[in-house]
């Protein structure tokens, strides 16, 4: 067995190896799958095409029928290999179809050049040669090249910036590989070894880059779940979840405060307006909320007109967001309801010591239903009948 043979083998068990991985890819769609074994089915027979020419040149027991379809095959499966790595990368665009038409049109051209000597001329004695058209196929070979390039540069453009980087090597690994045989002499057999090495690295950077998007994809479907569809607010679901880790620490910050907020006179309102107006009160407070505790809390809303913000905030803080909650309630306007009045309480975990976050939860809700009693009595107003007409702005005030 001589050096080349050895590589050539090397190459196709390495080939063989990367099937079997993405066979195992539990990640990979069986469409990308299929896709994968198509690139190493090819450059597998483009390098077996190659390594037969070169082992039936000068036999002269054979006739010459054998070396020249293999190398038909050779230089018809040889850009084919090419453009299997460009069909890997699942893009359909105008120089994706001007690469197949290359391709076939190359085929076409190789098959008609078996039977007329115009690509490969072979002696009496069984060695072949160039042909006077083996220019042509020079020129075919480049341009699937350049090809090539174009289709890994717009294919670059779909990952993130840091990922490129990687795939762009890969690329100039692959074209490396292919110009050192053709430029260097027969004697250089490097470009099937560099086209196997680099569908291996394609399929890496691919489960990488798939990795990356199911990623992405459980992160998207996490807040989706987690996502109050009517508010944008975080939901019960992120609710519940915080408090199990909550729960599950030793202790709370010694500074988080559990807000619960309430809208007044909800209830009169769905019934007197409907809810598509109820509903515009409760994206008003959580409107109100966000601007209040933007980056600095967490802010949910527990159900109907319920909210629930965790923040770490001393008591004097916690006194101030209460104000601000105020402040931004008496500004708002609805289209229909022109005054947002608002309940508000809060508890500090420094004050609770011991306590589960349910219970934490729980204070500021005496907190914000003590405030809520009060409204209701200082403003003398009904809770189950609202006057839009009465010109009253309330809000929220300070409670702990």
């Amino acid at each position: 067995m001589n050096y080349y043979t050895s590589i050539i083998c090397l190459s196709l068990m390495a080939l063989a190896v990367l099937c079997i991985l993405v066979r195992e890819n539990g990640r990979i769609p069986k469409e990308n799958k299929r896709l994968l074994y198509l690139t190493n089915l090819l450059i597998a027979l483009s390098a077996m095409a190659e390594w037969t020419g070169l082992q039936l040149d000068g036999v002269e027991s054979l006739s010459a029928w054998p070396l020249r379809i293999a190398k038909c095959a050779d230089y018809i499966l040889t850009p084919m290999a090419g453009g299997a790595l460009v069909r890997q990368m699942n893009l359909r665009n105008r120089w994706y179809r001007m690469l197949i038409s290359v391709l076939t049109a190359n085929a076409v051209f190789q098959i008609v050049c078996c039977f007329t000597g115009w690509m490969v001329r072979i002696d009496a004695h069984n060695h072949y040669s160039h042909g006077p058209l083996y220019g042509i196929y020079i020129c075919a070979y480049l341009v699937v090249i350049a090809l090539l390039i174009i289709e890994f540069i717009l294919y670059g453009k779909e990952f993130r910036r840091q990922n490129r980087v990687s795939l762009y090597a890969i690329m100039i690994f692959i074209i490396a590989g292919i110009a050192a045989q053709e430029l260097l002499g027969s004697e250089h057999r490097t470009s099937y070894m560099a086209l196997t090495l680099g569908s291996a690295l394609l399929f890496i950077h691919y489960s990488e880059f798939y990795q990356m998007s199911s990623d992405d994809r459980l992160r998207e479907q996490e807040i989706q779940i987690s996502t109050d569809a009517l508010t944008g607010m975080l939901n019960r679901y992120a609710y519940v979840k915080t408090l199990e880790c909550y729960n599950a620490a030793d202790r709370f910050p010694e500074n988080l405060a559990a807000f619960s907020i309430d809208i007044n006179g909800l209830k009169s309102i769905n019934d007197e307006f409907g809810h598509a107006v109820g509903d515009e009160l409760i994206c008003g407070a959580a409107m109100c909320i966000n601007k209040v505790f933007e980056g600095t809390a967490r802010c949910f809303r527990t159900g109907g007109d319920e909210f629930v913000v965790f923040a770490r905030l001393d008591r004097t803080q916690a006194d101030a967001a209460l104000a601000r909650l105020a402040e931004e309630s008496e500004h708002w306007s609805g289209n229909v309801i022109k005054h947002l009045r608002l309940a508000a309480g809060y508890a500090l975990a420094i004050d609770h010591a011991g306590i589960s976050a349910e219970k934490l939860v729980i204070a500021a809700d005496r907190a914000m239903y003590a405030e809520k009693e009060r409204y209701y009595r200082e403003s003398s107003e009904n809770r189950r009948s609202y006057a839009p007409g009465s010109g009253k702005t309330e809000s929220a005030e300070q409670t702990c």
